[in-house]
C-alpha cells in the first residue's frame, strides 16, 4: 500500500522556513533593548530605536575628555510608547551591573538612551549599543553624583516598577 507523506514532508520544511526567517532576523536585526512592565516585554532593535524621534546634544562627561555628541531616543518618548508614566526603573547593563531611576527622570529635556556617539554606533567595546546620557551641561540637577550614577553604559534591559 502506498503512504502518503506529503503533510509530514510539508510540515518539516515549513519548520525550516520558519527557523530560517527566525535566525536570519535575529542576525540581522537583534533586540537591543528589553522592557519589562506589568509582566508583559517589549522588545526593542536598533532599528526601532531609530524610528523614535531623534534627539541630540552636546555634552561633558566625567568619563571623557572634551564636549561629546549624543544621539538616540528620550527616554520619555519610549517610556511613552509602552504607557509608563510612574514609577521606579531598574536599568541593566549587559555585564548586570544595575542602576534605579525614577521614572519621573524622564523629561523632554532629560536623559536619552543613546545609540550614536560622536556619530558613530557603539559597539560593546566602546560602551554601546545603548547608553543612557543625560544632558549634564544643560543644568546643574545634572551634575551630581546621583546623576552621573544612573547614567549607565551597555544598556540592555529595563525592568519597570
Amino acid at each position: 500500500m502506498f503512504k502518503f507523506h506529503l503533510p509530514s514532508t510539508l510540515v518539516s520544511a515549513l519548520m525550516a522556513l520558519i527557523a530560517s526567517v527566525m535566525f536570519a532576523h535575529s542576525e540581522t536585526d537583534p533586540i537591543v533593548l528589553s522592557v519589562d512592565h506589568d509582566q508583559i516585554e517589549y522588545h526593542f532593535t536598533l532599528n526601532d530605536m531609530m524610528a523614535f524621534d531623534p534627539v541630540s546634544f552636546s555634552t561633558k562627561t566625567i568619563w571623557s575628555h572634551g564636549t561629546q555628541e549624543f544621539k538616540g531616543v528620550r527616554l520619555k518618548d519610549l517610556l511613552d510608547s509602552i504607557e509608563i508614566s510612574d514609577g521606579k526603573m531598574r536599568a541593566v547593563a549587559v555585564d548586570d551591573y544595575a542602576v534605579d531611576i525614577p521614572v519621573s527622570d524622564a523629561v523632554k529635556d532629560g536623559p536619552i538612551i543613546a545609540y550614536l556617539h560622536n556619530g558613530a554606533q557603539m559597539s560593546r567595546r566602546s560602551k554601546g549599543p545603548l547608553r543612557i546620557v543625560y544632558p549634564y551641561d544643560s543644568h546643574k540637577k545634572y551634575q551630581t553624583e546621583t546623576v552621573y550614577s544612573r547614567s549607565i553604559w551597555q544598556l540592555n534591559r529595563l525592568f519597570v516598577k
